[in-house]
């Protein structure tokens, strides 16, 4: 990736040592345009909220709110901005959430500059090559995961909160069945799922979607077919 491509974009640096964070924000500052640094994840959600950085990086393991709790707030409400997790663990537990949430990278400290370059190139990807992800799911229909909208003969069919989470975690994972755990973590991270809730949204979200868009898998979840023209 070209280096001057960052100058065009803003990074939040979210790190509880101030020392890993002093020289990260130092290293940041001379490649993207700006760099807000917080030292816990109730600090960066306001920053993030008033300033809507480009990028984020967080920690995991911070006091007052940790780098998952973070970034699944985030994702409340935006399912936009690539999130990057740097952290001393490597437990399967974290690498699970990592991907519930749809996070870009998860990078193991230490951190090099190798690993740091080949995240943010995958989060400049991902924001600047937004055709990629309008996904086809009929000969007139698509679904575009950054306007964040179903287009069916170029008209604009608008989803719920829940109907667009739910979407958007099939729309990036496209090659496999999203199981039942993985929705409940993306919906209803805090009241839990139940069978009622998810009944009801699969059934608001059919009337949305092309026949046959959404398929379901008995006792594994859900999987969200591609159109492909034969």
């Amino acid at each position: 990736m070209q280096q001057a491509i960052l100058k065009n974009y803003t990074i939040l640096y979210v790190e509880d040592d101030e020392e890993v964070r002093k020289v990260a924000v130092e290293y940041l500052s001379r490649l993207c345009k700006k760099v807000y640094e917080a030292e816990n994840g109730k600090v960066a959600l306001n920053i993030w909220r008033e300033h809507k950085p480009d990028i984020i990086i967080t920690d995991i393991s911070m006091p007052k709110m940790n780098g998952i709790d973070m970034a699944r707030y985030i994702r409340s409400e935006d399912l936009k901005t690539p999130i990057i997790v740097a952290t001393a663990y490597t437990d399967q537990e974290y690498l699970l959430k990592a991907v519930e949430l749809q996070l870009v990278k998860y990078i193991v400290k230490p951190i090099t500059k190798e690993k740091l370059m080949g995240a943010l190139e995958l989060s400049v990807q991902r924001s600047e090559d937004k055709s990629k992800f309008s996904l086809p799911l009929s000969k007139e229909c698509a679904y575009n995961a950054y306007s964040k909208e179903i287009i069916c003969g170029g008209v604009s069919v608008k989803l719920t909160k829940n109907e667009l989470l739910f979407l958007d975690l099939l729309a990036f994972n496209t090659s496999r069945v999203v199981t039942y755990e993985e929705i409940e973590s993306q919906v209803w991270p805090y009241e839990g799922m139940s069978s009622d809730a998810i009944r009801s949204l699969v059934r608001a979200l059919r009337k949305k979607l092309p026949d046959n868009a959404l398929e379901n898998i008995s006792g594994v979840g859900y999987k969200l077919k591609v159109y492909s023209p034969e």
